[in-house]
């Protein structure tokens, strides 16, 4: 079986914008309220995390149920803790607060990877990180990887490992070694990996001159809109 090109882009484009609503939301609120309380800020923070998460988690479980016919159902992950939502207000707000909403983006993300993941491994399901629109050199290096079985590995701390804001990339799972997602080459990904010397950092080298035009627009017009 071969998850067509047009129902995973459906998926990824909802989860997409579950991400994308939940930093905006925590932008407006930035905007409108500052970053001076710290205890308003985590409060609303979480909220914003635990609804939009519950539907990145719900969403994950009804690609899962569709794979998995043979398989139990999929079961929700937890969304992230105060205390999580917390450390990752406080740690952002000093460091660069002009990156909250992707911290939020990013723990919204995270609950629906974390919901394919615990389901793959409580199932014995294989899985394979599958890039999505304008892929960072890390995840075409996670790609290259292609199928590997699912194993409590995957999980720090108990949760998804490289999950970062930014991203349309997603796991994809599969029980019986040759369902696969079209347009998914993990053959093509190790190339380009190799051809970087098997080093990501040449990888990303490689990918900015590539992009440098590009990429440098999109940080003239992120810079323009802060003014």
């Amino acid at each position: 079986m071969q998850i067509s090109a047009k129902t995973w882009n459906e998926y990824i484009t909802r989860l997409s914008r579950l991400n994308q609503k939940a930093g905006q939301l925590m932008r407006e609120y930035i905007d409108a309220h500052g970053i001076a309380d710290t205890d308003g800020l985590v409060a609303y923070a979480y909220g914003l995390v635990t609804k939009y998460s519950e539907g990145s988690a719900e969403l994950a479980c009804q690609m899962y149920d569709a794979l998995a016919a043979a398989a139990k159902a999929g079961e929700p992950a937890a969304t992230a803790s105060y205390g999580e939502v917390a450390r990752m207000v406080s740690a952002t707000k000093d460091q660069n607060p002009a990156n909250l909403p992707n911290g939020i983006s990013r723990l919204v993300k995270r609950a629906g990877a974390d919901t394919t993941l615990k389901n793959a491994i409580r199932d014995g399901a294989e899985w394979a990180w599958v890039p999505h629109g304008d892929t960072c050199p890390f995840c075409i290096t996670l790609a290259s990887n292609g199928w590997q079985k699912a194993s409590q590995k995957l999980l720090k701390g108990g949760h998804a490992e490289h999950i970062h804001a930014n991203c349309d990339c997603e796991y994809a799972i599969r029980f019986d070694g040759r369902s696969t997602v079209a347009g998914y080459d993990p053959d093509e990904y190790l190339r380009r990996y190799r051809a970087a010397g098997s080093d990501v950092n040449a990888l990303r080298r490689v990918n900015y001159a590539k992009n440098r035009e590009r990429i440098n627009a999109q940080k003239r017009a992120a810079y323009a809109l802060r003014q």
